[in-house]
């Protein structure tokens, strides 16, 4: 089952590690629960004994792309919420393949603001205000 009661978990796959290990400071820091992967392999394991609430991810990567990744997430674990994260430019045509296939990703652009990150990630997740425990 997903997170305990109260406490969300977020899954982020980003293959830079200082953008992983940013976003994992500013969402722990706000009470969830988090877990980092680099790769989509590296992140398959760790869905297979974690499974997340939402996962944020970047949707450039070696060898399987985010969206890839996204969409084999949500086959396996339909009440995850995914978040696509891209600082290049080429991505809407990976998203148009996407859509046509059923998956409609929300999508936002690097660099991220922390305060926008949390927001969406707050209305994605409802019953943590603000994304930060009472």
């Amino acid at each position: 089952m997903p997170g305990a009661a109260g406490s969300r978990r977020i899954l982020i796959l980003d293959d830079e590690v200082a953008v992983a290990d940013t976003l994992e400071m500013i969402f722990s820091g706000c009470g969830y629960e988090v877990r980092t992967a680099h790769s989509a392999e590296m992140a398959i394991e760790t869905i297979s004994e974690w499974q997340p609430d939402l996962a944020i991810v970047d949707v450039m990567l070696p060898r399987m792309n985010g969206i890839e990744f996204g969409i084999v997430l949500v086959s396996n674990y339909p009440a995850c919420r995914v978040v696509l994260v891209s600082g290049h430019p080429g991505t809407g045509e990976l998203l148009e393949m996407a859509r046509m296939r059923g998956h409609d990703f929300e999508i936002l652009a690097k660099p991220l603001h922390p305060g926008v990150i949390l927001e969406v990630v707050s209305n994605l997740l409802p019953g943590m205000a603000s994304g930060a425990e009472a």
